[in-house]
């Protein structure tokens, strides 16, 4: 296992930006602001959760991360190297260090091949071109995640939501990649199967010294997994802290309020505060003028309506976007 302080992922000031277009000339009337100015890091070896409501941009800065977006703006380094001015050629190279497991474990698959085509594609396509050198490595990942040699002729259909997400998993690791984005990879599957999956992620990322983005909506998943957790809220990070941490002391009022929300597994128990928020998120179209969270933050004064917070290490290791984070945070 690495150690988790050289950085291997680091991202500048990441923009993306749909546009939308209108009239006779289908000009640029408009654009969705899907992520909006986002720096952060990723420690080798590290578990980096993202967590925040649908919509927020969590899946958009991961797919920029690997290019399957290209980013309106900013700089994407791995290993020390902006990989947006990278060509074809040498972002395909890239992919072999850098892979994705899907949110949805069936879609994410060809259902017309079978599953030791599936995984073992990324070796041909990268020159492994012996069918029987692919096929072996093939049974290897499949014994690594759990699935035996007679799953190698089946299809997806013929296989249960878990299974199918172990594939996905098999086909990201054929490569040996050093990174990998998982986006959503537990939210469809069954709470049971979720646990059995989010282990194998875990075993693996210490039998291999895997780096992950881990992106999720499920607070739970994430502070089992994760060792700092990032959160965002319409296209910008709130907060960034430690996972116990900021479990334990949420500054920024948007984190206090999804935590408030989680349920408790006891039943006997019940949440001392209950932070309900008012109104609906902002379009990400035209997202309000200073804090993007005044519009529905308990603490908002008028220098939130004017001015945008600096995201700015409030604590030690333990970031904010929030004039108001000490106070907030003594609330609780």
């Amino acid at each position: 296992m690495p150690e988790k302080n050289e950085i291997l992922v680091r991202l500048e000031n990441i923009v993306k930006h749909y546009p939308i277009r209108g009239g006779i000339f289908l000009k640029e009337i408009a654009s969705v602001k899907a992520v909006d100015g986002i720096s952060l890091h990723i420690r080798k070896g590290e578990t980096l959760g993202l967590v925040g409501e649908s919509g927020c941009g969590k899946s958009t800065l991961g797919r920029a991360l690997l290019r399957l977006e290209e980013p309106t703006s900013g700089k994407v380094f791995f290993h020390g190297e902006d990989i947006l001015t990278y060509d074809k050629k040498q972002m395909r190279n890239l992919r072999k260090q850098m892979q994705i497991i899907f949110q949805d474990p069936f879609s994410s698959l060809n259902p017309r091949k079978t599953v030791s085509y599936i995984v073992g594609e990324p070796l041909r396509i990268h020159g492994v071109q012996n069918r029987r050198e692919r096929e072996q490595r093939v049974l290897e990942l499949l014994e690594t995640v759990g699935l035996k040699k007679e799953h190698m002729r089946r299809y997806p259909h013929q296989f249960s939501g878990g299974q199918r997400q172990r594939i996905g998993v098999a086909r990201a690791l054929s490569l040996h990649p050093e990174l990998i984005v998982c986006d959503e990879a537990v939210s469809a599957l069954d709470v049971s199967i979720q646990a059995q999956v989010i282990n194998l992620l875990q075993d693996l990322q210490e039998e291999f010294g895997l780096t992950y983005l881990f992106i999720s909506h499920d607070l739970s998943v994430v502070e089992h997994i994760s060792d700092r957790v990032a959160v965002m809220y319409l296209g910008k990070l709130v907060e960034l802290a430690r996972s116990e941490k900021l479990y334990q002391s949420p500054l920024h009022p948007y984190t206090q309020a999804l935590l408030s929300a989680s349920p408790l597994p006891d039943p006997d128990r019940t949440k001392a505060h209950r932070i309900i928020l008012k109104g609906d998120v902002p379009s990400p179209i035209t997202p309000p003028s200073g804090c993007r969270f005044h519009t529905r933050c308990l603490y908002a004064q008028q220098v939130c309506r004017e001015k945008e917070p600096e995201f700015r290490e409030v604590e030690k290791k333990h970031w904010a976007a929030c004039f108001f984070a000490k106070e907030s945070g003594n609330s609780l």
